[in-house]
């Protein structure tokens, strides 16, 4: 009775959430007899679990996590891995305003996947990992830096995939609770519950709920964060496994301003919006607070149907709204509603000779779901697996305007269209307002071949299509927008056991990105067309190659990585000033040739003590000049941005059952900010130290941790990264004798040291 009823269970949980036919997880299955078992000294760090997939992987796993401080996000807690590349605004990872590049290639380039769920914004392909499950309640985060799985359901994923799983919930009823306390006012509640098993059913499942808020640490403001986690797990038979796992996230946070090197040479860490508002300023710290609220929805099925076939299908759903504002002054007369003019002026409250300082909003509408789902058969030396992917989303973007109060209050920070400004005749008044739909469909198929008990080769095929079908509601001379675009991509891997310890792999892969949906939209200035969308962009096509070493070794474990990539069409977001507004744009870069090497290493000399190095070398050049103004742009040749040629990484822990305690140093090579590089970042590191006791045996037996958390400890006074491109910051003459005007890239300034104390208790 109870095979059945979890039967029914398993087979419901894809149709409860949109159940289309698609795919899984990874390429050869885990239950693969040739895997390495290697039994030596437990790594109490959890940087280098073992690996056996024939391609580069880090990871770092609850262990490693737990002696984190627990308001970081995955982006932050990956910082140490070979080729990860962060810049993050603030110590506590809450605001949105951070960035990670993985071997140079951007975030909009980085597949992220929470139980199997993609979480990239649907139109630009950007994640957000303060959007993210709690840390507590992460089992592992896994980084590909390159061979993304065949079955992930991402698009563009030649920088890699970010995969988050969930810890399950515990097989017994239980309570964790986690208070913080900290440097900027910051303090943080985190409750968890764990049912057990309910009743007879079988199923058990957690539920959590954290609140967490600090003070800016530079500037006026604050962020606020409150956060729900669930998951509800049913497991039966021989490996069946069924769930649902629930993300809910509503923040207020702030958008730290991202200087000019001229600005940063001239205030520092003082560039900052105004803490006290007077008539007519667009820079008053309150009119860029954005404030954003997702669910996010999983429910991933494994089943095993016979000896040798398997079923394996991922469901998603996932619905989103926020707004990112800004300060701008508003007339009420002389305006337009796309090429339109406004004969009858528009009512602005605060109107001073007509005009009126406001919030102006862009704000998205999106709502997502998809199924990935496919079979598995073994037949003698082979594993085939094949599947399908599909997968729809709606994103609605609106450029409107709110108004403030005296004092620079806005009316709404939601920008709900309600509450915004309209024309004379009861239309919203808007800059941009766009809605598309992406239809996104993939097949794939693989078949993993066991030529000899030590020799196994992979050979794959995906094919994908990207379909944007929307509607620019401006009154001009575009209304609607259609582009559909296809993607051939084979693969090819082998993995060969040298011995019980030792390992080789080498893989050729695949990959592309399709034009995101803002390149597809005419914009609008004073009546004209200022921007003209286009559908003839092609997509970016890449070929990479891996080749690696690993070694898994009782107390030294080891992988040595090196990788080549060739792109065709490369594109590079950005983002660019509209009227004040930060508004997302892409540059096609042409053709880039990048190589290095990758490498960790982790040494366990004695019990509790780990220590783990990591390091990567990166080569990235463009291989065309780039066409601009009727000219070319001398680029061919030059580094590629956000592409530092060294980073380094150096961590350790310690625990001895009563003592614990963690260092992480990174240090992030010189970074390049314009395709011309005239214009760089310098080099910088950052140390984050971690020290802590176990109270367990000294209270009573429940687990009880206190530990402090130093973030950023040296408090370096850096920009740590890139945060809008250039094509060159200075005057250029382009190939053919045209001046090429400059314009000079944007930053993000690295956050400040920060003090954090956490008490840990389970019941």
């Amino acid at each position: 009775m109870r095979r059945a009823r979890a039967a029914l269970l398993a087979s419901a949980l894809p149709a409860l959430l949109l159940a289309w036919p698609a795919g899984a997880s990874t390429l050869v299955d885990d239950s693969d007899p040739t895997a390495i078992r290697v039994v030596g000294r437990p790594d109490p760090e959890g940087l280098l679990p073992d690996q056996t997939a024939p391609k580069a992987v880090s990871a770092i796993s609850a262990d490693f996590i737990a002696k984190q401080a627990p308001t970081l996000n995955a982006f932050q807690l990956v910082g140490l891995l070979p080729g990860a590349n962060v810049s993050s605004s603030d110590p506590y990872g809450l605001s949105t305003s951070s960035s990670l590049t993985l071997r140079g290639l951007g975030q909009d380039e980085i597949g992220v996947l929470l139980e199997g769920a993609p979480q990239n914004d649907i139109g630009y392909y950007y994640a957000y990992p303060s959007q993210f499950a709690d840390a507590e309640n992460l089992r592992q985060i896994a980084l590909t830096q390159g061979a993304v799985d065949l079955d992930s359901p991402v698009i563009g994923g030649a920088g890699g995939l970010l995969s988050l799983s969930l810890d399950d919930p515990k097989a017994r009823r239980g309570a964790l609770i986690d208070l913080s306390l900290g440097s900027y006012a910051e303090r943080r509640v985190f409750v968890r519950l764990d049912s057990g098993p309910i009743g007879g059913t079988g199923l058990r499942g957690f539920l959590s709920y954290s609140n967490n808020r600090a003070d800016n640490w530079r500037g006026a403001g604050f962020d606020a964060r409150q956060h729900i986690d669930a998951k509800l797990l049913d497991e039966w038979g021989d490996g069946n496994r069924a769930s649902i796992a629930v993300s809910f996230n509503e923040a207020d946070t702030s958008t730290y301003p991202s200087p000019t090197l001229a600005d940063w040479q001239a205030y520092g860490r003082g560039f900052n919006y105004d803490k006290r508002y007077s008539d007519g300023d667009t820079a008053y710290w309150r009119l860029y607070r954005a404030p954003f609220r997702n669910i996010y929805a999983s429910a991933p099925v494994h089943l095993r149907l016979s000896d040798r076939l398997t079923l394996d299908s991922t469901s998603y759903l996932q619905f989103g709204y926020g707004n990112s504002p800004y300060g701008t002054e508003l007339s009420t007369e002389g305006n337009y509603l796309g090429t339109e003019l406004l004969t009858q002026p528009i009512a602005l409250p605060g109107a001073v000779a007509g005009v009126a300082t406001v919030l102006g909003n862009f704000t998205g509408d999106q709502f997502r779901a998809g199924n990935v789902t496919k079979l598995g058969l073994a037949a003698g030396a082979h594993h085939i697996v094949a599947g399908l992917w599909f997968d729809e989303g709606t994103d609605h973007d609106v450029q409107s305007y709110t108004s403030i109060d005296a004092n620079g209050r806005p009316r709404d920070i939601w920008g709900y269209g309600d509450n915004a400004i309209h024309t004379a005749d009861g239309r919203l008044l808007a800059y941009e307002n766009e809605r598309t739909t992406t239809v996104t469909k993939g097949f794939f198929v693989a078949d993993s071949i066991a030529l000899t008990p030590r020799l196994a080769v992979d050979i794959g095929f995906k094919g994908v299509d990207v379909l944007h079908d929307g509607r620019n509601y401006l009154p001009g001379p575009q209304s609607t927008v259609r582009f559909d675009s296809f993607a051939a991509l084979p693969r090819a891997a082998l993995h060969y056991r040298l011995d019980d310890r030792q390992q080789i792999f080498a893989n050729v892969t695949t990959n592309f990105r399709a034009p995101d949906e803002y390149t597809l939209y005419n914009s609008y200035d004073g009546g004209a067309v200022s921007g003209q969308g286009t559908t003839a962009l092609k997509n970016e096509y890449s070929v990479a190659e891996e080749i690696g070493y690993r070694y898994i070794g009782a107390n030294l474990s080891a992988s040595l990585t090196a990788f080549h990539y060739h792109f065709r069409n490369r594109q590079l977001a950005t983002v660019i000033d509209v009227d004040g507004a930060a508004i997302n744009s892409t540059v096609n870069a042409g053709r880039q040739t990048s190589y290095g090497l990758d490498g960790e290493l982790d040494y366990r000399p004695a019990k509790g003590i780990s220590l783990y190095v990591s390091g990567e070398y990166l080569h990235a050049r463009i291989d065309d000049d780039l066409p601009i103004d009727g000219d070319f742009l001398p680029t061919k040749g030059k580094h590629a941005v956000s592409s530092p040629t060294v980073q380094l990484g150096l961590g350790g822990t310690y625990d001895d059952g009563r003592l614990f305690g963690s260092f992480a140093l990174k240090y992030v090579g010189r970074q390049y900010a314009t395709f011309t590089n005239d214009e760089s970042i310098k080099g910088y590191a950052t140390l984050d130290m971690s020290i802590g006791v176990h109270l367990a045996g000294l209270i009573d037996a429940q687990r009880t941790d206190l530990r402090l958390n130093l973030i950023n400890a040296t408090n370096p006074h850096v920009l740590s990264g890139v945060e809008a491109i250039s094509t060159n910051a200075q005057d250029v003459i382009g190939r053919n004798g045209t001046p090429i005007a400059g314009s000079p890239p944007a930053y993000y300034i690295g956050s400040g040291r920060a003090l954090l104390a956490t008490v840990s208790r389970s019941f």
